[in-house]
C-alpha cells in the first residue's frame, strides 16, 4: 500500500470509488461524476492549498482517497477543517481508511490547522466507530438537515483537537 498526493492520472479511480459512494447516504449528492469532474476538483482543491491523498495498490490502482478543506467560508474558522475519506468497497476494513486518516491528520498539524471535523451521516456507525477510534467526539446532531432516497437524514458532526495551543500562531 502506497500513500502519495492524488495526481490527475488519479482521477478515473477517484471518481469510480465517489460514484459508489454516491449510491449511499455516505454522500449527499444525487448525481455521478466523470473522470473529467474529479480532474476539476483536485485542481481546484490543490491551488486553493488543500491535499487529496490517495492509497494505491501495486498495480497503482486507487484503493481510497482522502482530502480536507475549509470547515466553513469565514475568517475566523481558516483554522478549522472538514475531511472526507473514502474507500473502494472491496478494501474496506483492511486498513486504507485508517492509513489515509493518518497521513491526513498529519498533513492539517503541519499545515497549522488546530480541529478536523467529520460530517457523517448518523446511522453510519460504521463511519462514527472508525473515527471515534482516530480520536474524533462526537459533538452535534442534527435532526433531518439532508435527504436522499425518499428519506429525511440525521448528521452527526465528529471533531478532532489537532493540537493545544492556546491560540492562533
Amino acid at each position: 500500500m502506497q500513500i502519495r498526493d492524488a495526481r490527475e492520472s488519479d482521477a478515473e479511480g477517484i471518481a469510480a470509488i465517489y460514484n459508489d459512494a454516491v449510491d449511499t447516504t455516505a454522500i449527499w449528492n444525487d448525481a455521478k461524476v466523470d473522470a473529467a469532474n474529479r480532474r476539476a476538483w483536485l485542481l481546484e482543491r490543490q491551488q486553493a492549498g488543500f491535499p487529496i491523498l490517495v492509497v494505491l495498490d501495486d498495480r497503482e490502482d486507487v484503493l481510497g482517497y482522502a482530502s480536507f478543506g475549509p470547515w466553513r467560508a469565514w475568517d475566523g474558522y481558516r483554522h478549522t477543517v472538514e475531511h472526507s475519506v473514502y474507500v473502494r468497497g472491496d478494501r474496506r476494513g483492511a486498513g486504507v481508511g485508517r492509513a489515509l486518516m493518518e497521513e491526513l491528520i498529519a498533513r492539517a498539524i503541519a499545515s497549522g490547522m488546530h480541529v478536523m471535523v467529520a460530517g457523517v451521516e448518523a446511522k453510519n456507525l460504521a463511519s462514527i466507530r472508525f473515527h471515534e477510534k482516530l480520536g474524533f467526539a462526537q459533538v452535534g446532531y442534527f435532526q433531518e438537515v439532508g435527504c436522499k432516497f425518499g428519506a429525511w437524514l440525521d448528521l452527526v458532526f465528529l471533531q478532532r483537537t489537532l493540537d493545544r495551543c492556546a491560540f492562533p500562531k
